[in-house]
Parts: structure tokens; C-alpha cells; sequence
């Protein structure tokens, strides 16, 4: 590779928001998606909610002049719904399903059906290997009282454990997605700090777009002011995130977004907007530091977010465990009842009562069984998560006790001196 090296990369990311019989006006959505993607010509194209395999095939074909290697991850029932286009030959690629997906019996909900994932696909660009990670994390349905945030700091740390483990060997890492995190939430500071991933909106030279970067707004008509919630300007929950590794430098020169309708006729392309991003990956020497970059995260800060992301997990365990404990009792009630039931059926007085009550007693213990284990479930996964994060920081803090040592070290000799 030469001294001079220098890659231009850009970038598409959409929460297309492509559910079938739900989302409206989706294959017009989908064709003027497809019609945008093939006139940009972008490198790499991520989206998310593309819950439809058929749609998905669609722009496969639409695309395949421009982007001739695509992949579609599968995963849940219903699907991950990511899914990626790329101008050039995917090398190997990945999917990881996350251990916490929300309820299966919050139907009206659908986290649980779809397997949230985070997808990796690998590229060798001009000898420089990337990796390209696509993800979707748990949606959040009340700013105020969030039942999914333990789970969504969780899927946080998977997410930020799995690039830290699959991206060794790549030279530069970038990941797009739909957070369903505002920049300063626990979660995203947790994967920006523990992977060290810049913020492209923050980063960037040039910006053009929605106000502070927001990629829901209230502009955009398939948007209500209740998704927004506390937030009527609008808010950021999409991201691009990049880094490079030592001998190379990465910046985002220039990052767009959708600002509520498409860039053609005014129709939005989604009830989220598109984020378009410029990157540039060129030779890094160790003298030089040319590009706009802040360093690594001071070890406080990663000792602090560490913390409080226990806690929360923490917190997270207790709830679940409560929950467990509850439907456990009702558990007992219900095969309590069954009991008493068939003592009665035996009987003569009540039995036709004690027949009626057999049904809606069998739901009972069926479904607190079900609920009970789904907490257990969750449970052992935040525990896990919890566990791993002591350890993390622990290891954080041996680490700043080795690094606090040399300072101590010459205060030690001077004193023995006087």
C-alpha cells in the first residue's frame, strides 16, 4: 500500500420503516429508494426495518448494476429486518442475534418477533480491510418510564463487545444503524467509550440536515408529535460511528440528511431520515496527527459510564427477578386452584362450576409459567451482562493503578532521600 494512500468512502444509512400491511405507502417507498440509491452510487448502503424479504428482493434487483453484492439477515420470526448493498465484493460476513429481544407477550410491541442483531460484513478495499457493522436495538416506547432500558444497555455492550472482538484485525470500523438512543443515554456513551467509535455528526467538517442532526422529526409526515414524545423538535437516534486503527486515520468530511421529504419530489422515504456520509481513510504516520480526531476516551470517563451501566443492569436483574417471583406465586395459586377443582369436580354439588373454572385455571398456570420463564430468562442474561462489566471494570481499574505507579515511584525515592 502506498505512502500516499487515500479512500474515499460513502455511505447510506435508513430505518426504511418497511413493515407489510402496516407502513404507509411502502412499495412507492421502495421504488423511489431504489430509483435514490442507483442515481447516488453510494459504496455502502445500510437499512434497517426492511421487514419484507419480497421488498428486499426487489431492490436487489433493482440495484444489482450498482451494487452488485447485497445480503439479507435472517433472524427471529419475523425477521432482523437488516439488511446491506455494496459496490464492492462482500469477503465474509456475520450476523449476531442479540441474548435480550423485550416480551413475546408484548405482541403489540414486536422486538421479541423480529431478533434484534447486529450484522458484520467485511470488505478488502485497495488492501485496507473494513468492517461494516448494521444493527437495530430495542425500541424505546416511553421516554418515561422506559421498561427496555436495562435490556437496551445490555444489547449496548453486546453490540460494543462483539466489534471489539471481530474487528482485531480490520483497519478501519464503521457502524450505522438505528440506536433507539439520543447521543448522551447510558447506552450510547457505553459503546462510544468501550469501542472508541467517533460520532460522525460530531465529527464532521461539513454538516447539512435536519436541525441538530435529528433523524425524527416532526416535519416528516409518517412522524406524530406522541412518537416524539418530550422532544417536539425532534430527535437523533440513527447513527454513523467509525474509527480507524494505528497507521491509518479516518474523518467524515462531509455528513447529510434527509430533512423530513426526499431529495427528489418532497414524499419522505421513511418516518426516519437518511443519514449520507463522506468518509475519508488515508496513512496515518506516528508522528503525524492530520485528521480531526480527539484521541481516546480519557479512562475516567470509561471507568464512570462502566459503572453506571452496572447499576443499571443491576437494577435491570432486580425486576426481572421480581417479576419472576410474582408469576411463581401465581404459579402456586393456579395449581392451587387446580386442585380444588378436581376435588370438587369428584364431588356432586359443584362439578358442572368446577368443569367451567378447569379451562381458564389450565391458561392461568400456562401463561404465568411462560411469563415466569421469559424473566428468568432475562434475568441470566443481565446478570451476565452485569458480570462481564465487573469484570471490565475491574480490569479498568488494575490498569490505572499500573498506569498511577511510575508517578509514584519518584515521590517514593525523594522521600526516602530527605
Amino acid at each position: 500500500m502506498k505512502p500516499n494512500f487515500s479512500l474515499r468512502l460513502k455511505v447510506f444509512n435508513l430505518n426504511c420503516w418497511d413493515i407489510p400491511y402496516l407502513s404507509k405507502h411502502r412499495a412507492d417507498r421502495m421504488k423511489r429508494l431504489g430509483d435514490f440509491l442507483n442515481l447516488e452510487s453510494f459504496d455502502l448502503a445500510l437499512l434497517e426495518e426492511v421487514w419484507s424479504e419480497q421488498d428486499f428482493q426487489y431492490l436487489r434487483q433493482k440495484l444489482s448494476l450498482t451494487y452488485p453484492d447485497a445480503h439479507y439477515f435472517r433472524s427471529g420470526i419475523i425477521g432482523s429486518g437488516l439488511c446491506v448493498f455494496s459496490r464492492h465484493p462482500i469477503q465474509e460476513i456475520i450476523q449476531h442475534v442479540y441474548t435480550l429481544n423485550g416480551y413475546p407477550y408484548m405482541v403489540y410491541h414486536g422486538d421479541w418477533f423480529c431478533g434484534k442483531a447486529v450484522g458484520l460484513l467485511v470488505l478488502h478495499l485497495n488492501g485496507l480491510v473494513l468492517n461494516a457493522y448494521v444493527t437495530h436495538l430495542h425500541a424505546e416506547y416511553s421516554r418515561q418510564k422506559d421498561i427496555y432500558r436495562a435490556q437496551r444497555v445490555a444489547q449496548a455492550w453486546e453490540l460494543a463487545q462483539f466489534i471489539h472482538h471481530t474487528s482485531k484485525s480490520a483497519d478501519v470500523v464503521l457502524l450505522c444503524g438505528d440506536l433507539n438512543m439520543h447521543p448522551r443515554d447510558l447506552g450510547c456513551c457505553l459503546l462510544r467509550e468501550w469501542t472508541g467509535l467517533r460520532d460522525a455528526y460530531v465529527e464532521t467538517q461539513d454538516f447539512q440536515g435536519s436541525e441538530d442532526g435529528c433523524t425524527m422529526v416532526p416535519r416528516n409526515c409518517y412522524v406524530s408529535q406522541q412518537d416524539l414524545g418530550p422532544f417536539p423538535l425532534g430527535i437523533r437516534i440513527d447513527y454513523v460511528l467509525y474509527k480507524a486503527v494505528s497507521g491509518f486515520c479516518i474523518y467524515c468530511k462531509t455528513l447529510k440528511t434527509t430533512t423530513g421529504c426526499d431529495p427528489q419530489n418532497g414524499t419522505p422515504l421513511s418516518d426516519h431520515e437518511a443519514l449520507m456520509a463522506t468518509l475519508y481513510v488515508k496513512h496515518s504516520p506516528p508522528q503525524e496527527d492530520a485528521c480531526p480526531a480527539h484521541g481516546p476516551p480519557q479512562r475516567s470517563a470509561l471507568t464512570s459510564v462502566l459503572r453506571e451501566a452496572w447499576t443499571e443492569l443491576g437494577l435491570g436483574v432486580a425486576q426481572a427477578r421480581w417479576w419472576a417471583s410474582f408469576t411463581g406465586y401465581v404459579i402456586v395459586l393456579g395449581l392451587f386452584l387446580l386442585v380444588l377443582l378436581c376435588v370438587l369436580a369428584a364431588g356432586e354439588g359443584a362439578r358442572e362450576v368446577a368443569i367451567l373454572l378447569w379451562t381458564p385455571s389450565v391458561g392461568l398456570v400456562l401463561g404465568a409459567g411462560a411469563v415466569y420463564i421469559f424473566h428468568m430468562q432475562e434475568a441470566k442474561g443481565l446478570h451476565q451482562a452485569q458480570a462481564e462489566l465487573q469484570h471490565a471494570l475491574r480490569r479498568e481499574r488494575e490498569t490505572q493503578d499500573l498506569d498511577a505507579e511510575p508517578h509514584r515511584a519518584p515521590l517514593d525515592a525523594a522521600s526516602e532521600q530527605s
